[in-house]
């Protein structure tokens, strides 16, 4: 039940309500308090309450959520404990997924560039019967702004510390017998936060990216409707951002870049004539191509004559995506078992390949070195989901998806392999609603990922005689299943002045699929290894609450405890009972928002986390931290004036950590070596609506 003294606060505050939110990221839009998953959704609002132009800057707002770094952006992201946290030389399957205007972008968490986004998505938990593959623990849902049938749009400049500077526009309507059309394109620069004291530049993490995205909603008739989609993404940054030690000031004589060119296009087919079912036919196709390289040693030449080396290594990647769904969903309810039925049918195709080149100092022949491979990945799925009101109160939802896929991978080292194998996952839920506003729900849901190779080991187990063996009986991993099942309320009142979201969850991964790494001097060897099992456990819990008509308080909090079983590491460590990667115990999120008046606002808000693992193959851990932002916001008119701070009490904080040794002044003792996250930030930004 919820608290009397909340109920009663929140009556008092009844103008302005909290926003009823739909989200699209199910089968069928429904409000966020309806959806029987654990959901955040990061409003255009919330957003700018902190002045978020990228998915890294927010993410803390989410319970649950983590993401890793070892780059200029944060391409991965971890929900629950579970997820990748980077990317070398072979291919890999996120566990979290991004779909952005429903292009599919997992794996390349740079691209979630917030300008002009309606709403961020977050779906906990395994969504892989609606997702497929890329859902295994979670998914990322962002949409643009659609476009209204009159004539809207903004300018957008702004400046801040670290020599940035930002310019956008976002402007759509009615386009005649095209339809509504919105067009928004955005360029952000900045010199990074990293000082590098040998080429004695602050430039060296610099980060310039531009973005372009348009939407088009065309009725072709009374029955047809098409939407049409095209994006494009490109980021020239630097990479220098890890230091001998550990400061924001690095010694790198061969600073590393961190470049992408991604262009997407996407084609959404609607047919409503049909007296029973609306047909949905989508292609989309996405290239990606990127620019990964880092100073090997960190340092320079002369750092520590007689102990020191100096490499470089660099990858090159052309990512090539293809996609095809028909969706057909019921506009008429259906009669199954005597109960009325709503149902969804689809076929899902996925056709990606992946070109890589690395460029590298090979150091069993202490030469440079380069390395190809060509990897195609196909996948198809069926799936089927009906929802059946068994009464007023109670519904009953039945998923089930299968998919499989055939992977096909060979390289220059002679490593060809073609795995396969068929998925099966889904989700059985059940709800109740017994008043206005109020619902609980209890969901079992099984998701899965796609197994693979581990053509890094295979390459260098030849070379290496004393690990031959370790290597070859690791050379492919299989697929990974986590099964969850969750409970969950959510409340929102008649005034729409306290919102209450809470969910309780309890999962298990089977065949989990852990990176390991073997360190011998300079050589470093990646591969996925399954452990028997890991178990994932916690609560997330979603407060909005008007205090006044212009006080508002929120707090997000995510709880979590996990453990690995049956894993051992290549030298010997075992990792059984301790907690997984990337699964910081707690996560909190809390503020306010003071609405003064029609014209000024103000938000206050803090993050904080718990210390946790780097990596499920050593026992670095990050230290806990908090962190302080906050925003004043002036309307004026057409004018939308913003001064804004985030970690405004310039915490340092790791957003990635290894454990090995490279400093030849120490002879290389195994030291712990963290990416450091944004410092002090402060800016302004003004926007004119046009």
């Amino acid at each position: 039940m919820l608290s009397p003294a909340l109920l009663l606060l929140a009556s008092v505050a009844s103008e302005d309500p909290i926003e009823r939110i739909a989200v699209q990221g199910q089968y069928r839009s429904v409000y966020v308090n309806e959806a029987p998953t654990s959901v955040s959704v990061l409003t255009s609002d919330v957003i700018g309450q902190r002045h978020g132009t990228h998915m890294e800057e927010v993410l803390n707002i989410i319970p649950n959520l983590n993401f890793s770094s070892g780059s200029s952006r944060a391409r991965f992201l971890q929900i629950r404990g579970i997820g990748e946290r980077s990317q070398f030389v072979d291919p890999i399957n996120p566990s979290v997924g991004i779909l952005i205007d429903g292009i599919n972008y997992s794996g390349l968490g740079q691209a979630a560039q917030l300008f002009d986004i309606s709403q961020v998505e977050v779906y906990r938990g395994p969504q892989s019967g609606r997702f497929g593959a890329d859902g295994m623990a979670g998914m990322l849902v962002l949409e643009s702004t659609q476009a209204g049938t009159q004539f809207d749009g903004f300018w957008q400049l702004g400046a801040a510390n670290y020599g940035a500077v930002e310019g956008g526009f976002a402007a759509g309507g009615e386009l005649g017998v095209l339809g509504r059309a919105r067009l928004s394109v955005y360029q952000q620069a900045d010199d990074g936060f990293t000082e590098n004291t040998y080429l004695q530049r602050d430039d060296t993490q610099s980060r310039s990216e531009r973005i372009a995205r348009f939407n088009l909603w065309t009725e072709l008739a009374d029955t047809w409707q098409l939407r049409s989609t095209a994006h494009l993404y490109r980021q020239d940054n630097g990479y220098d951002a890890f230091s001998l030690d550990n400061t924001r000031q690095t010694l790198s004589d061969e600073p590393g870049q961190d470049d992408a060119t991604m262009k997407a296009a996407r084609m959404a087919l609607s047919y409503t004539g049909a007296d029973t079912h609306e047909t949905v036919l989508s292609y989309s196709i996405m290239s990606a191509d990127t620019v990964y390289s880092y100073d090997e040693d960190w340092s320079y030449v002369g750092i520590a004559p007689g102990w020191e080396y100096s490499s470089t290594d660099a990858y090159w990647r052309d990512r090539q995506d293809q996609t095809f769904e028909a969706r057909w969903l019921s506009t008429q309810p259906a009669t199954m078992f005597g109960v009325p039925t709503d149902w969804v049918v689809g076929w899902y195709y996925l056709d990606r390949t992946e070109n890589l080149k690395r460029e590298f100092m090979n150091w069993d022949t202490y030469m440079d070195d380069m390395f190809v491979s060509d990897y195609a990945s196909k996948r198809n799925a069926l799936y089927a989901e009906v929802t059946q009101n068994l009464s007023e109160q109670w519904q009953l939802i039945t998923g089930l998806r299968l998919e499989r896929y055939r992977n096909a991978y060979q390289d220059s080292n002679a490593v060809a392999v073609n795995p396969k194998d068929t998925m099966v996952g889904g989700r059985i839920s059940l709800n109740y609603k017994p008043a206005l506003g109020h619902m609980a729900y209890i969901t079992w849901s099984r998701g899965y990922k796609t197994g693979g190779v581990n053509a890094e080991a295979l390459g260098k187990a030849t070379d290496n005689p004393e690990l031959e063996e370790f290597l070859l009986q690791r050379s492919s991993f299989a697929p990974e299943y986590l099964t969850s099942l969750e409970a969950g309320y959510k409340y929102i009142n008649a005034d729409d002045t306290l919102s209450l979201n809470v969910a309780l969850f309890a999962q298990n991964r089977d065949d989990v699929q852990l990176k390991s790494w073997i360190n011998r001097a300079q050589t470093f060897i990646g591969y996925i290894e399954n452990a028997a099992g890991g178990k994932v456990q916690g609560l997330e819990a979603e407060l909005n609450l008007k205090l006044t008509p212009q006080l508002s308080w929120f707090t997000n909090v995510g709880l979590l405890d996990t453990k690995i079983e049956g894993f051992v590491t290549e030298d010997g460590v075992d990792m059984e009972g301790r907690d997984q990667a990337q699964a910081p115990n707690y996560q909190v999120n809390t503020g306010i928002h003071w609405q003064f008046n029609n014209d000024i606002s103000a938000t206050v808000q803090i993050d904080s986390k718990d210390s946790f693992y780097f990596s499920d193959s050593h026992n670095s851990q990050s230290d806990a931290f908090s962190l302080l932002h906050a925003s004043l916001q002036w309307q004026l008119n057409a004018w939308h004036i913003k001064l804004w701070g985030r970690n405004l009490t310039n915490e340092d904080y790791a957003t990635r950590g290894f454990y090995f040794g490279n400093d030849p002044r120490d002879e290389y003792q195994p030291t712990t070596y963290v990416q450091w996250g944004e410092p002090r930030r402060v800016g302004i930004t003004f926007n004119y609506a046009m």
